[in-house]
């Protein structure tokens, strides 16, 4: 017996399905459809065509996010990390990958306990730990107090906290230890992301694949030693493993991370490798104010989010602002601008039926009008707003 069915048409932009006019079916929460307009009409001679509703979009996925809307991920309560994900859906990200941030081993791990009963019921995409085996010398907002080098007890104490839901690790590859816990890491099935490094170009490259553990760049640039032509540092390495195929680039597309140059430059040089990301934190969503990273104070002003030392403390856009100002000031097309925040992302962490409009995919999309302002959002064949 089949559920409760619902049509939407408009312009739809995603990986598998380019139409200027096509009709989305959704059956309960799941899309059982992707049809060009003429097609759905012929198929169904006796019903009435579904008004042009705008531009339909995958529901966005968001793989690096610490909070949103005055809440956080790096909490212990549930009801707070519960808040800051349905401020993203609400916004677009119907898929959120929650990340904690370096603090103490115990606070992580707890952190990571609670994450992983949100992410089991549906609520988050899974869990990304960024830290605490980062380099202090490209710390950014990370508390430099509580760095330290891989080792395999405390991995194995997050993975057994997230219990499956642990989807991702961001680690320096230059520090003592990382070769094993690459390895546990992959042994689980848990991505290997490589960031917050001051590695050389030549060894920031051997730690991606193909003859490394590493799949994905956290942040491009930011934590990182600038890109400099007679020093091209881990931006080089990931740039050439990501054009190879072999790596995924998170870009944080909000105007203050990376310029629109660079912007243009990543998608340029590693097409279908970029994945968009907000690296949002608690004040996304929000004015200026005193806000908190993990165990750092962080001061939001003219919208740029810093802590005392004047690191930039994570972002404050949506995962939708950042495809907007991809096609506004970097010039990337609207389908280009559409993988990197939906596909890519879900390939990269290899998260099941999302991130793009196909049959048998979870029922999440977005209604967009001709500038990317958002209109209406279904999540799980539901409707947010």
């Amino acid at each position: 017996m089949s559920g409760a069915e619902s049509t939407i048409r408009g312009r739809v932009v995603s990986a598998s399905a380019q139409l200027d006019d096509g009709v989305v079916t959704v059956v309960d929460d799941r899309i059982s459809a992707v049809l060009p307009f003429t097609e759905w009409v012929a198929a169904h001679p006796d019903s009435a065509a579904p008004a042009f509703s705008g531009t339909v979009l995958p529901g966005l996925v968001d793989m690096h996010n610490h909070g949103g809307f005055g809440h956080r991920f790096d909490t212990v309560d549930a009801a707070e990390a519960r808040a800051a994900a349905e401020f993203h859906h609400a916004s677009g990200s119907t898929t959120v990958v929650a990340s904690v941030v370096t603090a103490a081993a115990a606070d992580m791990v707890a952190q990571t306990a609670v994450l992983r009963e949100l992410a089991e019921d549906g609520l988050l995409g899974g869990i990304h730990a960024e830290g605490p085996f980062l380099s202090e010398a490209r710390c950014g907002a990370q508390d430099p107090r509580f760095l330290r080098d891989p080792d395999l007890e405390l991995t194995d104490q997050l993975l057994a906290a997230g219990g499956g839901q642990l989807r991702m690790m961001t680690l320096a590859p230059e520090r003592s230890g990382y070769d094993a816990v690459a390895q546990r890491l992959t042994d689980h099935d848990v991505v290997v992301a490589l960031g917050h490094s001051n590695a050389d170009y030549t060894s920031f490259l051997k730690a991606l694949r193909p003859t490394g553990f590493g799949t994905v760049a956290t942040h491009l640039a930011n934590g990182m030693p600038p890109l400099h032509h007679r020093d091209s540092g881990p931006v080089g390495a990931s740039l050439v493993a990501a054009a190879a195929g072999h790596a995924a680039v998170e870009l944080i597309g909000d105007g203050v991370h990376v310029d629109p140059g660079f912007a243009a430059l990543v998608f340029a040089t590693a097409p279908g490798r970029v994945a968009l990301i907000t690296d949002a934190m608690q004040a996304a969503g929000l004015s200026d104010g005193e806000y908190q990273l993990g165990p750092q104070s962080v001061t939001v002003r003219q919208g740029v989010a810093r802590i005392a030392n004047g690191s930039i403390a994570g972002g404050i856009s949506t995962l939708l602002d950042c495809v907007a100002r991809a096609v506004r000031d970097s010039g990337v097309s609207l389908a280009d601008a559409v993988l990197a925040a939906t596909s890519t992302p879900a390939a990269a962490l290899r998260l099941p039926d999302v991130g793009d409009l196909r049959t048998g995919y979870f029922a999440d999309l977005l209604i967009v009008d001709e500038t990317l302002r958002l209109r209406r959002v279904l999540r799980r064949g539901q409707w947010l707003s």
